[in-house]
């Protein structure tokens, strides 16, 4: 499919584009009011250009739908969130994505919704007499922290976030509705499942086999934390998913110079023993998203910092990048959501931008890093070399995470090999040099 070979970028639509929050919105989320023009979701077609230039294929936007705030507590399914403009405003921005190449992946929420979702209105409206009161979790034995004069269930404790029944067939067809939706009108290429793992098995079942029917390729990515991804990303529900299980150490390995703890992580998930827990699938790898601190902001050494993303790019799987963190923006967690979903008034180009464009390129023509198996080569706390291979490729990624040169000696299996990020060759015989600091990307001759 086509993620396999993609380079994901991720948008948080209302940091993105300096929507107001929602203390500030409460007058304009009424029912009539309307959306903001010129539209701020219009911003992404003037980016079109750096995310050429940057080597990106395929946006995955964070919510766009109504909703009372964040995105993550929707109110209606079916329309864009009028602080960021109309159905018609994103379907023009997915439009001229289209037109440049680039596929779009929207975020479907679809465990929770939030407390001012039509439905859910009629609910505290009605209480026993909605007819929508079997969409949710209630119970009116109880009563909520709201004071509804009845309980219901919020994901994970969180009340503002009022989690569906997705046994019941009419919450299934009112999303699958919905899903037709988005695909006809807006013509978009893929969801992204926000907590995937708490979603409902038969539930994400039927959503596979109804949007096999959409458009070919549709693509199905849940958001996955730990625990087995076999269980959820098989022929039958998810193509992919997010892998968190790398997540930690791509950062720990650098701080704790300590490489063994990635790449005993990738061996396991992808290595050439039979027990290998996910050869074949292609998952998600990232260094950091909207849930979690700017990569910069956690790694102790700057200068680790173009090296996690060719560890990245390099690893089996496909990269995707969070907005602004291409040119090294910091954002802690524990200063709050606005600190890692800011706006910013244009996109930046720097070094690090500059390598990272140039991992990309290398990343999407190279059938050896898109679908290769992997094996560890050499192995060091502050180095690493390990090969991605296909029948008709071969390709060697190596990091020194130290501050000093290190010569490695090994069989390389042949003699020379072109240096990919450098466009320079390479020549094995007297061990090979890696300078402080530094990654390398060999192209091996045959």
């Amino acid at each position: 499919m086509w993620f396999e070979e993609a380079v994901f970028y991720q948008i948080y639509p209302m940091g993105f584009c300096g929507a107001p929050a929602a203390d500030n919105f409460a007058n304009t989320l009424a029912d009539d009011a309307p959306a903001i023009s010129p539209a701020p979701i219009k911003k992404v077609i003037d980016w079109i250009p750096h995310f050429k230039k940057l080597g990106i294929t395929a946006i995955y936007f964070s919510p766009v739908f109504e909703s009372d705030s964040h995105g993550y507590n929707t109110r209606d399914y079916r329309l864009i969130d009028r602080r960021l403009g109309t159905n018609e405003d994103f379907r023009d921005v997915v439009k001229q994505l289209h037109e440049a190449g680039i596929k779009v992946v929207l975020d479907g929420v679809f465990n929770h919704v939030g407390r001012g979702f039509w439905a859910f209105k009629d609910v505290i409206e009605k209480k026993w007499d909605s007819p929508y009161k079997d969409w949710f979790h209630i119970s009116f034995d109880g009563n909520s922290a709201y004071n509804d004069g009845f309980w219901y269930e919020g994901w994970e404790g969180h009340f503002s976030l009022v989690k569906l029944n997705l046994r019941n067939p009419a919450v299934i067809d009112h999303i699958l509705d919905k899903v037709k939706y988005w695909a006809d009108f807006f013509d978009i290429d893929g969801l992204r499942l926000d907590v995937a793992y708490c979603l409902d098995r038969d539930f994400i079942h039927r959503l596979r086999e109804f949007t096999n029917g959409l458009k070919p390729e549709f693509l199905l990515l849940g958001e996955l934390l730990h625990g087995d991804y076999n269980q959820f990303v098989n022929d039958g529900m998810l193509h992919s998913c997010t892998n968190y299980a790398c997540y930690k150490g791509l950062y720990s390995s650098f701080n704790c110079m300590n490489m063994f703890e990635i790449i005993n992580t990738l061996i396991q998930q992808f290595g050439p023993e039979n027990w290998s827990w996910y050869r074949g699938k292609h998952l998600m790898a990232f260094t950091d998203n909207h849930d979690v601190s700017r990569v910069a902001s956690i790694l102790t050494n700057p200068s680790h910092l173009p090296l996690i993303y060719t560890l990245a790019f390099g690893m089996p799987g496909f990269p995707c990048i969070y907005y602004g963190s291409e040119w090294g923006v910091h954002g802690r967690k524990e200063d709050g959501d606005p600190a890692l979903r800011p706006c910013f008034d244009k996109p930046e180009w720097n070094e690090l931008t500059d390598h990272i464009s140039r991992l990309a390129a290398i990343k999407s023509s190279s059938p050896a890093l898109n679908y290769g198996s992997f094996r560890s080569i050499v192995l060091t706390n502050h180095q690493c070399i390990f090969e991605r291979k296909t029948d008709s490729q071969r390709i060697l990624v190596a990091i020194n995470a130290a501050d000093y040169d290190y010569t490695a000696h090994f069989d390389a299996g042949c003699g020379q090999a072109r240096e990919l990020i450098t466009d320079k060759i390479h020549d094995f015989g007297g061990g090979s040099l890696l300078p402080a600091y530094s990654s390398q990307i060999w192209l091996m001759e045959n």
